[in-house]
């Protein structure tokens, strides 16, 4: 947890700069991404809108993080931080706050058409479920989780634009 606290607006100037310094690209014809890369396009557009021809976010908004989004996401920050043994981030395995995390995930990315589809009894859900939080688990860093999703605290595009992009 001491490594330097980065948000969104970081990481489009950090993908600026690959684009730029890096890779020598000094235009670029789209933007686009889907949810998270939907925000991040939005902030492209906003703090390199030269630089590009067209933008194209999907499944995102140029506003502020609040209502279900941040509320989901701020469970799977307190689940990790509120965890006994998430020692501020100075754990040797993994916390148990991690699993909490993983069930808030896993709700705000599911569908539940496919979800009653793909288990259609209880104990295959409840299957679905123990081998989910079980695999995720050994693949998920508990401090990782909370600075990507804290990353999201200050993601708020538009708040340079004198008009709104939607009537």
């Amino acid at each position: 947890m001491r490594f330097p606290h980065y948000e969104y607006d970081d990481m489009v100037e950090l993908q600026y700069r690959l684009l730029t310094q890096g890779l020598g690209v000094n235009h670029l014809r789209l933007v686009m991404g889907t949810s998270m890369g939907g925000m991040h396009t939005w902030l492209w557009a906003e703090q390199h809108p030269d630089f590009m021809d067209a933008a194209m976010p999907l499944a995102s908004q140029p506003i502020e993080i609040a209502g279900r989004n941040r509320v989901t996401r701020r469970m799977i920050l307190d689940a990790i931080r509120a965890s006994p043994d998430w020692n501020n981030g100075e754990y040797t395995q993994q916390p148990h706050g991690l699993a909490a995390a993983l069930d808030v995930l896993l709700l705000m990315g599911s569908s539940p058409l496919q979800m009653q589809k793909q288990e259609p009894t209880r104990e295959k859900a409840d299957d679905f479920l123990e081998n989910y939080i079980a695999t995720r688990s050994k693949s998920t860093d508990a401090n990782d989780m909370l600075y990507y999703f804290d990353a999201s605290r200050n993601y708020n595009p538009g708040r340079s634009w004198t008009k709104s992009p939607y009537p």
